[in-house]
């Protein structure tokens, strides 16, 4: 008899086991994103005399930590659209801020919310986490929208498309959601 209770203890246990395992690969399956955008962020910082097209400011400057303008914060309120160009009719705006916050090294952290109000979409996508400059593409957090991004996650793939000194820098956004809902 105790035999028995053994063996079907161990049965129930390697049962419970290979259902959490295949529960888990199931899970962890490649999942096409729901909804994906592809856009073009513009940031122009004032520099002083550029009062009409600056985008950005510092809010403080850099400290004397190094020479990464660790310490730096911008606060930004810049054009988003669906090409390259500067001059493109604007799609969203995009107004956050990103801080400089390694010393020995260019590293960022952004903050913003991309704020659409167009014909085609309507509601903001919420987007925060590191932007390591050096990488040539990097990953940051889609944490949530509204509107027709109504409660969305997902990930913003960064690559810096050109950068013209302190004043001016353009990122793609490969923007890709994976929790989309219809409300």
């Amino acid at each position: 008899m105790g035999k028995l209770i053994e063996k079907s203890c161990f049965i129930l246990f390697f049962i419970f086991i290979c259902q959490s395992v295949l529960a888990s690969k199931t899970s962890m399956r490649y999942q096409e994103p729901c909804k994906r955008l592809e856009l073009y962020y513009h940031d122009i910082l004032f520099n002083g005399t550029d009062l009409a097209n600056a985008t950005s400011a510092k809010a403080t400057n850099k400290t004397a930590l190094g020479d990464f303008k660790f310490g730096m914060l911008a606060v930004f309120d810049d054009p988003i659209t669906l090409d390259n160009h500067l001059l493109s009719p604007p799609v969203a705006r995009a107004q956050g801020f990103y801080f400089f916050d390694k010393k020995n090294d260019f590293n960022a952290w952004f903050a913003f919310t991309l704020v659409f109000n167009s014909t085609q979409y309507k509601g903001t996508i919420n987007i925060m986490g590191a932007d390591l400059i050096a990488a040539q593409t990097r990953d940051l957090s889609v944490v949530g929208g509204t509107g027709d991004f109504f409660m969305t996650k997902g990930i913003a793939t960064v690559q810096t498309d050109t950068l013209q000194g302190d004043d001016y820098f353009r990122l793609k956004l490969d923007v890709k959601l994976y929790e989309c809902y219809n409300i």
